[in-house]
């Protein structure tokens, strides 16, 4: 995290706590006309700038980086030769520059990794958190917020540039801003005073969990395929793209029909907040874990809600619980996409 952002946020009351900060309020305190502004202090972001940027990414990548649009966004992930989610990004760009948001607590690590597969591709790869900060945008009226505050504001999977940074449109109505550490402090302030309320990072994982995105970190690194994370059905996956690590696995998953695991959302009742990577527990599988928690966040009337993957046959039984099998019971919410 940069150090003048951090002094700047903790001026206006933020409260930091590793890579997560707060502003003495939980998420759903906030009405449900709220636009949130979210320091995104828990996401990394690193560039990969040169001639072979597209054709680096790509051969490392899931999802298609040669054919995304100067314009887009797309959910991409990196992959271990056995198919398994090493790093989930949000990533847009141009031909030659590609910007990736990543969990901050692998950043370093995925930087490192990605930066051995370079030799002698015309590409140059950087961890820009001296340069850019990242803010979320999250609520109804974000949108109309964002246009009042003088920002573009582009379609969905969209980004804009805002500035000497951009503005990245998730849906209808979350939007991720990339800017120039100079600048974010201004703009801050501006939406606040148009009505913009400052919130920490539950606020924005808690408006990720309910549009069914899920962010690897450290604790769910090498778990999961990407279809486990439904990372086919939010267009993290290209089937039509060449050779990429994992590749081969993904793809079997796929299409011989192998897949026995998948990620539902889901509320848990209990004081205490769920550690991202808690195993979970069904009648079917007695004392042997059926799955995992991905992501959690304090949810509207106490308790929390969470992505969590699990068995398939677990799910349609219609129960599982926390910890252990006795533990608290999760129930099942409704995702905004249809599972197969």
């Amino acid at each position: 995290m940069n150090p003048n952002w951090n002094t700047f946020l903790a001026e206006r009351g933020a409260v930091f706590d590793n890579d997560t900060v707060s502003f003495g309020a939980r998420p759903e305190l906030a009405s449900a006309e709220s636009t949130l502004m979210v320091p995104l202090t828990h996401l990394g972001l690193l560039r990969s700038r040169g001639e072979d940027s597209a054709p680096f990414l790509h051969n490392l990548f899931s999802n298609d980086v040669k054919k995304l649009a100067p314009d887009a966004a797309q959910w991409n992930s990196f992959n271990t030769p056995k198919g398994r989610m090493l790093a989930s990004f949000l990533l847009w760009g141009t031909p030659t520059d590609h910007w990736l948001a990543v969990s901050a607590d692998i950043q370093a690590a995925v930087l490192k990794k990605l930066s051995m597969y370079v030799l002698r591709s015309k590409v140059k790869l950087a961890d820009v958190a001296d340069e850019f900060v990242l803010i979320g945008l999250t609520g109804p009226l974000a949108a109309d917020l964002a246009a009042r505050g003088g920002l573009p504001v582009p379609a969905d999977m969209r980004q804009a540039a805002a500035g000497g940074g951009f503005i990245v449109r998730l849906n209808a109505s979350a939007f991720v801003l990339a800017l120039p550490v100079a600048d974010a402090p201004a703009l801050f302030d501006a939406l606040q005073a148009l009505g913009a309320q400052a919130a920490g990072t539950a606020a924005w994982q808690l408006a990720m969990i309910r549009i069914g995105v899920p962010l690897i970190t450290l604790a769910t690194q090498e778990e999961f395929v990407a279809q486990m994370l439904n990372y086919e059905l939010i267009g993290g996956v290209s089937f039509n793209k060449g050779c990429y690590p994992g590749q081969e696995i993904v793809a079997r998953t796929q299409y011989l029909g192998k897949l026995k695991k998948r990620m539902y959302r889901v509320s848990i009742d209990t004081d205490t907040m769920p550690s991202v990577g808690t195993d979970l527990y069904t009648p079917e599988f007695g004392d042997q874990s059926a799955g995992k928690v991905v992501n959690v966040a304090p949810s509207a009337n106490g308790g929390f809600e969470a992505l969590a993957v699990m068995q398939m046959s677990c799910a349609e039984a219609g129960e599982a619980h926390l910890g252990s099998p006795n533990g608290p019971r999760l129930a099942f919410l409704e995702l905004p996409y249809a599972l197969p």
